[in-house]
């Protein structure tokens, strides 16, 4: 139960619905019993009837009395059961939306290190059905508990009022199926938590499938994918089998013992009334207190598994929303203008999770409206930088400073709206073109996107499809080629006009040719701006200002391109390497 009572400040957010639930509750319960004393007094009527021969005319009149009793006192209880429902199942389902954002929220705060350890498919199996069993508990859970517990201690006082020695062979079976029931939803919880884990490993198989589609078919591995779908999906099968044969003895069950209670009343009732202890209306009264009492006491069982399974499926969703994010925002975070004078001193970076070192005290200054251009080999470090630049990561030792201040320093969200990124590998939502481009910037018009997307030599492609700038991607930008996907996140990028523009690579996808005609468009369009280009071709080296060469996570050489040519060292290799190849 310690998972869940990180539940109890969503309990707070819903005090009316929570205390009206509880009193529909007692209510529901009340006019669920009364009917009882109705019955036993209709039967004993009855039988008094025809003991005494009475009139056939005032018997009818007693029992359409009785009747009318009994269907009033139902409709009462029925009521107050709507009303319980709309007041504790709807807390349920407020609490499941909350629950739900304030997951998405955390996920959305937590840094990069977090996803690289964690699969997709199981991060979505968390938000969707590890908070639905988390919300029968909410619901269902707390609405039985409380109607057990009124229900149960009432109609246990109506009948030790009317016979303590019927009551307690009537009640004999029942702790039985309480221990029954709660060793079937022992077995059934514990199977349920490997068909969840079980589907985890479904989701994330099937989302890595649709999203590595296109190596699939280059590969054609189709048919070995879906082996080892249809293997996970055998796995699945099996471990449901299993949990609902166990559940197949629930109902059996609970029928068995409840009619043994029903038989015991009855013989034992019927031997009451020929000693002339009871009268038959008792007999009546307490059949329909067993029945009363089946429901109740059964969801003991269930509501027990309720609880088990949802503290389970808690202890999983606070796995990861006790993750405090490695990258945050400080209290009285600096926020201010950005003007994009940079300063990395000494930093090194280390990635957790593979040990290897990308960044060893790296040590240089941009100036603002400087454009530098940082080359190097592949494995260098060079978006390592772009990642400490964003910060999407903090430096293992040393410092990122931007105009003066450590980064760690700076309102994240400030930050990264200052930096316009172009990604390696750029992402790309399942929209139309357009809103891509627009993306991030608010209250953009079509003008702009336009403009950007020709800053970009990307206009005429686009214009070229049916649907224009309004075309659907699809799925991570899938219909268009890695050029174009390229082209489209530099034109989204500038698009935020931002103070400072961070290039990791951006134009590796695209020919030399275009890649040419989008570096001569954003020539006039870095005035004034502090940008960092990340290449491995140097054919943008006309638009630095300064080269910063990285070699193994080292600066290895600073200086202009006509400094470094002349220079013996690795920015001379590369550049008479890709000279040659030219």
């Amino acid at each position: 139960m310690r998972a869940l009572w990180s539940l109890n400040p969503y309990f707070l957010r819903y005090p009316w619905h929570f205390t009206g639930g509880v009193l529909f509750v007692i209510a529901s319960a009340m006019f669920a019993v009364y009917p009882a004393i109705y019955i036993r007094e209709a039967f004993d009527t009855v039988a008094q009837a025809l003991k005494d021969q009475s009139d056939a005319s005032d018997l009818m009149r007693s029992l359409l009395g009785y009747s009318a009793l009994i269907l009033l006192l139902s409709a009462l209880r029925g009521a107050f059961t709507f009303l319980m429902r709309q007041t504790l199942i709807v807390m349920s389902r407020r609490i499941e939306f909350d629950l739900k954002n304030d997951i998405y929220d955390h996920y959305q705060a937590l840094d990069q290190t977090f996803y690289r350890r964690n699969a997709t498919g199981d991060l979505m199996n968390r938000i969707s059905e590890d908070v639905s069993r988390v919300r029968m508990y909410l619901g269902p859970g707390v609405m039985y508990t409380i109607n057990t517990a009124f229900s149960t201690g009432l109609t246990l006082v109506f009948m030790f009022q009317v016979d303590a020695k019927l009551s307690w062979i009537t009640l004999a079976p029942m702790p039985v199926l309480v221990w029954a029931i709660y060793q079937v939803s022992t077995l059934i919880n514990q199977r349920s938590h490997a068909v969840q884990q079980q589907q985890s490993a479904i989701s994330t198989l099937a989302q890595e499938t649709f999203s590595g589609i296109r190596v699939l078919k280059v590969y054609s591995l189709e048919s070995e994918q879906t082996e080892r779908y249809a293997e996970s999906a055998a796995q699945s099968y099996a471990l449901n089998r299993g949990l609902y044969r166990v559940n197949a003895l629930f109902a059996p069950l609970m029928m068995l013992l409840v009619g043994l209670s029903t038989v015991l009343t009855v013989w034992i009732g019927g031997e009451g009334v020929i000693e002339g202890r009871l009268s038959p209306g008792v007999i009546a009264e307490f059949v329909y207190y067993v029945g009363l009492l089946t429901w109740p006491i059964a969801s003991i069982g269930w509501v027990m598994s309720l609880i088990q399974r949802a503290e389970a499926s808690m202890e999983r969703i606070n796995d990861f929303l006790t993750v405090v994010p490695a990258v945050a925002t400080p209290e009285g975070a600096h926020n201010a203008s950005v003007r994009g004078a940079w300063t990395f001193e000494n930093v090194s970076y280390t990635y957790p999770d593979s040990g290897i070192q990308a960044l060893c005290d790296v040590s240089f200054t941009v100036h603002p409206g400087e454009t530098v251009v940082v080359v190097g080999r592949t494995g260098s470090g060079k978006s390592s930088l772009v990642g400490l630049m964003n910060r999407l990561m903090d430096p293992t030792s040393g410092r990122v400073l931007l105009d003066g201040v450590d980064l760690r320093q700076w309102d994240v969200q400030a930050l990264r709206a200052s930096v316009g990124t172009v990604p390696q590998d750029p992402f790309l939502f399942s929209d139309s073109i357009a809103d891509n481009i627009a993306f991030g910037s608010l209250n953009a018009d079509r003008a702009e996107v336009e403009r950007q997307a020709e800053l970009a030599d990307v206009a005429d492609d686009i214009r070229g499809f049916p649907q224009g700038f309004d075309t659907i991607v699809g799925e991570r930008g899938v219909t268009l080629s890695g050029g174009q996907k390229q082209r489209v996140s530099i034109a989204r990028a500038l698009m935020k006009h931002p103070p400072v523009l961070l290039f990791d690579d951006a134009l590796s996808a695209v020919d030399t040719e275009t890649e040419v005609t989008i570096l001569s468009n954003l020539k006039a369009r870095l005035e004034g701006m502090t940008a960092v280009l990340i290449t491995q071709r140097l054919s943008c080296v006309h638009l630095a200002d300064r080269i910063i060469v990285l070699d193994n996570g080292q600066v290895v050489q600073q200086g202009s391109h006509s400094e470094l040519v002349t220079q013996p060292g690795l920015y001379a290799e590369l550049y008479a390497l890709q000279s040659q190849k030219s």
